[in-house]
């Protein structure tokens, strides 16, 4: 794989997929680097000035309005940073922090911070060596930046704290010695350009997007199977149906699902049956999923402007030689994208567990057993699959509810206004956590209710889906510990193995 360069401006969606999850080294553009020393020679000849300028020679937030002496400004950053790694809770994921550092270093290339290029080629460095910060997820209010969740990754970058190094967790000043990675010595604003950003909210967000990019694909084929298993029919599939509508989402589902079920013959065995229509959880396939795929491009789109914005403060604008105060560290734009996403992906799980439903009540479809289990009254089934299933789905309707419409003053009222983005992403991931179960427990029922419908075969990729899972998870002849298949059906959701296996056969889904 290439090696990216950085400069700010051009980083993608994919750019990051590589570099988080396929390890691709990265490098500070030639041209990125000419910004940034621009930007730092401006600096410092303010630096020497008596003006006080925020973040070079002045406290912060409500003590903006106390000068530093010349001879403290080095202190400043460094009691700065130590002063705000106040995270708690679980740390984030080495991919989201992967992320949340690649995204830092990308955003001082743009050449509006102010700071030395090598304190963004150290932080490359420890990405590209592998080095990962410690960073506890919780503890930002996505206003003024994720103040606590940087502060921690800058503690790293300058020697401090704890690291992650081939799994295990060891000091970083012990790391980078290893490693021959010289600790940043922090200079005038460099403290302060470290921790002013949106990028822990934006990075666990690209995270979630690629997990739901994921999820989107899998509940088709799940949505799919379940489809064959209850006799549903593929006329609300028609293409004549769905694009009457203009949405662009529900069409990709439809030829998803058209893909999927070709071939069915469980579809044939009952064309000319007396049922008229299936219900919504089959019929509105597209619609619904389809919003869901609209959701997920609009929010694409604001994640990838943010990957590539300015959201220090204050900025340094070289061509008047100016240093600004603004407020671009406000998490507001990414806040509302997440819990819009957040409340798309809950629909997933939503509309699954209503097709869960329809296969475990023997009341809502035909000829399959009462919980998907022979000799049924001595043994129970898929019955309390189900509840856990609309367990999690009432479990969404709480974490759904939009963080961004909450706020809290700090700082002595100096921020009293903030967008609890941060807050919006860490939910995304428990939703998204959620939904995985959730399509992970349908695929167990509608791939039980299929085996029920043997010597008929399923569409050609209902059909895939089917023969994969039983690699690994049994036809149910009897009650079992359900738990451990559970997991395992979960296992292959997550890791994308049901999509690539899918794919691998029939082409890439859209």
């Amino acid at each position: 794989m290439s090696k990216l360069y950085i400069d700010g401006d051009s980083l993608t969606y994919n750019d990051f997929i590589d570099v988080v999850f396929n390890n691709r080294e990265v490098e500070l553009s030639s041209k990125a680097r000419e910004k940034v020393n621009s930007s730092r020679e401006l600096v410092e000849q303010l630096d020497k000035g008596e003006t006080p300028i925020y973040g070079i020679n002045t406290g912060f937030g409500f003590l903006a309005n106390k000068k530093i002496d010349k001879s403290q400004i080095e202190q400043l950053q460094l009691n700065l940073i130590r002063s705000h790694c106040v995270g708690v809770g679980e740390p984030y994921s080495i991919p989201v922090t992967r992320g949340i550092m690649l995204l830092r270093a990308n955003v001082m290339a743009k050449g509006f911070s102010g700071v030395r290029p090598i304190v963004i080629e150290t932080l490359l460095e420890m990405l590209n060596k592998r080095v990962t910060a410690i960073i506890p997820s919780q503890g930002s209010v996505g206003a003024s930046g994720d103040l606590a969740p940087l502060a921690h990754l800058a503690l790293a970058l300058i020697g401090e704290g704890e690291v992650i190094y081939e799994n295990k967790k060891e000091s970083a000043k012990e790391c980078f010695s290893k490693l021959s990675i010289t600790p940043v010595k922090l200079k005038s604003k460099e403290g302060l350009v470290l921790i002013n950003g949106t990028q822990a909210m934006t990075a666990n967000g690209l995270v979630q997007l690629k997990r739901i990019k994921n999820i989107l694909k899998a509940s088709e084929i799940i949505a799919a199977i379940s489809l064959d298993a209850l006799l549903g029919t593929n006329k609300a599939f028609d293409l004549k149906v769905v694009s009457s509508r203009g949405h662009k989402g529900q069409t990709i589902t439809a030829k998803n699902m058209n893909k999927l079920i070709t071939g069915s013959e469980i579809l044939e065995s009952h064309k000319y049956c007396s049922k008229v229509q299936d219900p919504y959880s089959l019929r509105c396939i597209p619609q619904v999923h389809g919003a869901v795929r609209d959701t997920v491009n609009y929010v694409q789109t604001i994640l990838e402007t943010e990957m590539n914005s300015a959201t220090d403060n204050p900025l340094v604008f070289v061509e008047t030689g100016e240093i600004i105060s603004g407020g671009n560290f406000h998490g507001e734009p990414v806040a509302f994208g997440m819990d819009f996403l957040g409340i798309a992906v809950s629909e997933i799980g939503s509309i699954s567990e209503r097709r869960i439903e329809q296969s475990v009540n023997p009341y809502l479809n035909e000829h399959l057993p009462p919980f998907l289990v022979k000799n049924e009254g001595i043994n129970s089934g898929f019955m309390i699959a189900q509840v856990t299933a609309a367990s999690l789905v009432s479990e969404n309707k709480v974490y759904a509810h939009p963080s961004s419409v909450d706020s809290i003053p700090t700082s002595a009222n100096k921020e009293d206004h903030v967008s609890m983005g941060t807050i919006g992403s860490n939910k995304l991931s428990k939703i998204v956590d959620n939904v995985e179960w959730i399509i992970a427990i349908e695929y167990l029922t509608a791939t039980q209710g299929l085996d029920f419908r043997k010597p008929l075969k399923g569409g050609v990729g209902v059909e895939i889906a089917r023969a994969f899972l039983r690699e690994s998870v049994p036809f149910f002849e009897e009650d079992v510990e359900m738990h451990l298949f559970m997991n395992k059906a979960k296992e292959i959701v997550s890791n994308e193995s049901l999509v690539n296996a899918i794919e691998v056969k029939l082409g890439e889904l859209l």
